[in-house]
Protein backbone atom coordinates (compact mmCIF):
# COMPACT_ATOMS: atom_id res chain seq x y z
CA UNK A 1 0.00 0.00 0.00
CA UNK A 2 1.13 3.24 -0.81
CA UNK A 3 1.14 6.07 2.04
CA UNK A 4 0.18 10.04 1.34
CA UNK A 5 1.28 13.01 3.14
CA UNK A 6 0.10 16.83 1.60
CA UNK A 7 1.05 19.69 2.65
CA UNK A 8 1.29 23.28 1.46
CA UNK A 9 -2.42 24.67 2.27
CA UNK A 10 -2.74 27.68 4.53
CA UNK A 11 -4.95 31.32 4.07
CA UNK A 12 -5.14 33.18 1.44
CA UNK A 13 -7.24 36.09 -0.34
CA UNK A 14 -9.78 35.80 -3.22
CA UNK A 15 -7.56 35.58 -6.25
CA UNK A 16 -4.27 34.48 -4.73
CA UNK A 17 -2.49 31.21 -5.06
CA UNK A 18 -1.25 28.05 -3.45
CA UNK A 19 0.57 24.97 -4.13
CA UNK A 20 -0.06 21.47 -2.37
CA UNK A 21 1.90 19.13 -2.34
CA UNK A 22 1.33 15.43 -2.03
CA UNK A 23 4.06 12.47 -1.25
CA UNK A 24 4.49 9.20 -1.38
CA UNK A 25 6.12 6.03 0.17
CA UNK A 26 5.65 2.82 0.08
CA UNK A 27 4.65 0.66 -2.56
CA UNK A 28 4.69 3.31 -5.58
CA UNK A 29 5.47 1.28 -8.36
CA UNK A 30 1.71 -0.37 -8.23
CA UNK A 31 0.21 3.60 -8.10
CA UNK A 32 -1.08 4.71 -11.44
CA UNK A 33 -3.80 7.15 -10.20
CA UNK A 34 -3.37 9.61 -7.64
CA UNK A 35 -6.01 12.69 -7.31
CA UNK A 36 -6.95 15.46 -5.14
CA UNK A 37 -10.05 15.40 -3.65
CA UNK A 38 -11.64 18.48 -0.95
CA UNK A 39 -14.16 18.17 1.77
CA UNK A 40 -15.86 21.14 2.81
CA UNK A 41 -17.65 21.48 6.15
CA UNK A 42 -20.92 19.11 6.38
CA UNK A 43 -20.18 18.11 2.61
CA UNK A 44 -19.13 14.96 0.70
CA UNK A 45 -15.24 14.79 -0.65
CA UNK A 46 -15.76 15.95 -4.13
CA UNK A 47 -13.42 15.01 -6.58
CA UNK A 48 -10.74 18.04 -8.14
CA UNK A 49 -8.40 16.78 -10.24
CA UNK A 50 -6.42 13.69 -11.20
CA UNK A 51 -3.17 12.89 -12.84
CA UNK A 52 -2.43 9.29 -14.37
CA UNK A 53 1.39 8.72 -13.25
CA UNK A 54 2.71 6.27 -15.53
CA UNK A 55 1.59 8.90 -18.90
CA UNK A 56 0.75 12.31 -17.35
CA UNK A 57 -2.76 12.32 -18.61
CA UNK A 58 -4.85 14.83 -16.57
CA UNK A 59 -8.54 15.35 -15.58
CA UNK A 60 -9.79 18.70 -13.60
CA UNK A 61 -14.01 19.04 -12.75
CA UNK A 62 -15.26 21.27 -14.58
CA UNK A 63 -15.33 24.40 -11.39
CA UNK A 64 -11.24 24.40 -11.49
CA UNK A 65 -10.48 24.07 -14.91
CA UNK A 66 -8.14 26.69 -16.29
CA UNK A 67 -7.47 27.26 -12.35
CA UNK A 68 -6.09 24.64 -10.89
CA UNK A 69 -3.35 22.48 -12.34
CA UNK A 70 -1.88 18.72 -11.17
CA UNK A 71 1.59 17.63 -11.95
CA UNK A 72 4.28 15.27 -10.68
CA UNK A 73 8.10 15.07 -9.78
CA UNK A 74 8.94 11.15 -9.97
CA UNK A 75 12.34 11.53 -8.51
CA UNK A 76 10.42 13.26 -5.72
CA UNK A 77 7.78 10.92 -5.89
CA UNK A 78 5.15 13.78 -5.26
CA UNK A 79 1.81 15.36 -6.72
CA UNK A 80 1.42 19.27 -6.77
CA UNK A 81 -1.94 21.10 -6.99
CA UNK A 82 -1.06 24.66 -8.08
CA UNK A 83 -4.22 26.54 -7.39
CA UNK A 84 -4.83 30.00 -9.02
CA UNK A 85 -7.45 32.18 -8.85
CA UNK A 86 -8.78 30.97 -5.92
CA UNK A 87 -12.35 31.94 -4.58
CA UNK A 88 -13.99 31.24 -1.18
CA UNK A 89 -15.79 28.48 -2.78
CA UNK A 90 -12.47 26.68 -3.31
CA UNK A 91 -12.14 26.63 1.18
CA UNK A 92 -12.04 22.98 2.28
CA UNK A 93 -9.52 20.56 3.62
CA UNK A 94 -7.76 18.82 0.43
CA UNK A 95 -6.64 15.36 -0.07
CA UNK A 96 -4.38 13.28 -1.87
CA UNK A 97 -5.91 9.78 -2.76
CA UNK A 98 -4.20 6.90 -4.98
CA UNK A 99 -5.09 3.99 -5.93
CA UNK A 100 -3.41 1.22 -8.47
CA UNK A 101 -4.15 0.72 -12.55
CA UNK A 102 -2.99 -0.27 -15.62
CA UNK A 103 -4.25 1.16 -18.60
CA UNK A 104 -6.10 4.26 -17.21
CA UNK A 105 -8.15 5.43 -13.82
CA UNK A 106 -11.75 5.00 -15.09
CA UNK A 107 -14.12 6.72 -13.27
CA UNK A 108 -11.93 8.55 -11.13
CA UNK A 109 -14.32 10.63 -9.01
CA UNK A 110 -15.52 7.70 -7.01
CA UNK A 111 -13.77 8.12 -3.41
CA UNK A 112 -14.24 4.42 -2.50
CA UNK A 113 -12.28 3.82 -5.27
CA UNK A 114 -9.25 4.70 -3.73
CA UNK A 115 -6.93 2.35 -1.57
CA UNK A 116 -5.08 4.87 0.29
CA UNK A 117 -5.52 9.07 1.58
CA UNK A 118 -3.65 11.41 3.29
CA UNK A 119 -4.55 13.25 6.33
CA UNK A 120 -5.33 16.08 4.78
CA UNK A 121 -4.12 19.90 4.48
CA UNK A 122 -6.82 22.95 4.70
CA UNK A 123 -7.52 25.80 2.56
CA UNK A 124 -9.04 29.04 3.24
CA UNK A 125 -10.02 31.61 0.94
CA UNK A 126 -11.37 34.89 2.40
CA UNK A 127 -13.43 37.56 0.31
Amino acid sequence: QVQLQESGGGSVQAGGSLSLSCVMSGHIFRTGCVAWFRQAPGNEREAVSLIYTLDDRTSYVDSVKGRFAISQDKVKNTVYLRMNSLKPEDTAMYYCGAYAAVGGCGPWRVPSRYESWGQGTQVTVSS
